[in-house]
């Protein structure tokens, strides 16, 4: 079957058995189409919680780019199954970005796994003007402290990040609406942020 033939039926979000159900075929068949696709770049390839291969295929990924979902998977031992994989293509999309962008989708499991970016920041200057644009700077300070809980050599956030930050009124903010933390009063009250995670969320950091 040729290339584009192929592309056009099997578009869209994919496993192997999927495509040996939609084009009839053998499953060793099927993973040699997807090989075939990957190779002219129509193929990208994600895992759902069960570590189970999801095939986006689509004429898009060939030009390139990336998603936050990606950068997210990439970077993080949380990995992250979605079918609201949004592209921007023509660019990468920088650490700093999806830190902010995680947040910002107030989706515990994205805020879960964006805490191993601290470990990747490589701008905190670019972090801190699209922090303070959207409103969520005590919030990564907060998920900082968080993180040093956690992870192993996260880069130090320069003491102006943090001072710059710090909460001008004595009004708590939630991250996630409702959610508090019962383990991390402590950066709580420092960050007047409530921290939408107790020892017992951050279990998958320690396997």
């Amino acid at each position: 079957m040729k290339t584009q033939e192929l592309l056009t039926k099997i578009s869209g979000i994919q496993t192997i058995k999927s495509i040996v159900i939609t084009l009839n075929i053998t499953k060793n068949k099927a993973i040699y189409y997807v090989y075939k696709l990957r190779k002219a770049g129509y193929v990208n390839t994600k895992y759902d919680k069960d570590k189970q291969r999801i095939y986006y295929i689509s004429a898009e990924n060939k030009l390139g780019g990336s998603s936050y979902i990606e950068v997210l998977n990439k970077n993080s031992p949380i990995k992250l199954a979605s079918s609201e994989v949004y592209k921007i293509y023509g660019q990468n999309i920088s650490i700093e970005e999806t830190l902010v962008y995680a947040i910002k989708t107030k989706n515990p499991r994205y805020i879960l796994a964006s805490l191993a970016l601290f470990k990747k920041i490589s701008n905190w200057h670019k972090l801190y003007c699209l922090a303070k644009k959207n409103n969520v700077l005590r919030e990564i300070c907060a998920l900082y402290d968080l993180s040093l809980k956690i992870i192993r050599k996260v880069k130090k956030m320069p003491k102006k990040f943090k001072n710059n930050s710090l909460p001008k009124d004595n009004n708590y903010k939630y991250i996630i609406p409702e959610l508090k933390s019962r383990d991390y009063k402590e950066i709580e009250k420092k960050w007047l942020i409530y921290i939408p995670f107790n020892k017992i969320d951050l279990e998958e950091y320690k396997k």
